[in-house]
């Protein structure tokens, strides 16, 4: 973040869902004290849209009533989340949420506005400028390519998935009552999972936390994770750990394989 700082350029985040991308700039901004804007990105959203938004429809239908806001076009301008950020009275934490999830044009479509710290808008010909430079938070889940343009103008940081020991703390955290013995088999069948090759969506930690919630709701043993029984092979409740019938065949397979074999 400081190199980030130091650059002037924004901070680009990458790493599976719930390695805490969003949260990292939730608590760099309460860490320095300062507002936190979001953007949160859909696979609809424009660049534009953070800009500004020109509101046509409702000047078309105030100008059917005769009201009288029709006569100055700044009454249907709607601000973005940048011009909020760029307007702002002091300095804010912005962050732009999952870039990737937008069209590929998407980042691109920002790069003079993030560079310069400025933008036009046309419908007001009004130059808008930054008052102070935000900290820029990107993040993304990688599941697209970002254009090579907009990766220059970025730092970079990936967020790996956490190790068993991390993974125990956020645990811990969530569910600090927690039978120890629970918890380490339940780590073990999760990595397991998620190491198993060929998987389309690989458990998250998001994926764990549910999972734990439900085995301390069902009160279920920690042997019952371990069960050789050909009819159990499969985790119980293994519906909060994979998300599609391919991947619930694919495990049964390879850990009934795996299991035989010993």
């Amino acid at each position: 973040m400081n190199a980030a700082i130091a650059l002037q350029r924004p901070l680009l985040v990458k790493g599976e869902p719930g390695t805490g991308k969003t949260m990292l700039a939730e608590e760099v901004a309460q860490s320095l004290g300062l507002p936190l804007l979001q953007w949160h990105i859909k696979s609809t959203t424009k660049a534009q849209q953070g800009l500004y938004e020109y509101d046509a429809v409702s000047r078309l239908r105030d100008s059917q009533l005769g009201d009288p806001r029709v006569h100055d076009i700044k009454n249907y301008i709607v601000k973005g989340t940048l011009w909020e950020a760029f307007n702002a009275d002091e300095p804010v934490v912005l962050l732009i949420d999952e870039v990737d999830k937008a069209d590929i044009e998407f980042p691109n479509d920002l790069l003079r506005e993030l560079d310069r710290m400025e933008f036009y808008v046309y419908e007001t010909h009004e130059l808008v400028k930054a008052k102070h430079r935000p900290i820029v938070f990107i993040t993304s889940n990688n599941e697209k390519e970002l254009p090579d343009a907009f990766l220059r103008r970025c730092f970079f940081h990936y967020i790996r998935f956490p190790d068993k020991e991390t993974m125990e703390k956020i645990v811990d955290v969530h569910f600090p009552d927690i039978k120890k013995h629970l918890l380490r088999e339940a780590l073990e069948v999760f990595f397991e999972v998620r190491d198993v090759p060929g998987l389309k969506k690989k458990p998250s930690t998001s994926e764990l936390l549910d999972w734990l919630k439900l085995l301390l709701a069902d009160d279920i043993p920690p042997e019952a994770l371990r069960s050789k029984d050909k009819k159990t092979i499969i985790p119980p409740l293994h519906g909060a750990l994979l998300k599609n019938e391919q991947d619930v065949h694919l495990f049964e397979r390879l850990i009934f394989m795996s299991r035989h074999n010993r």
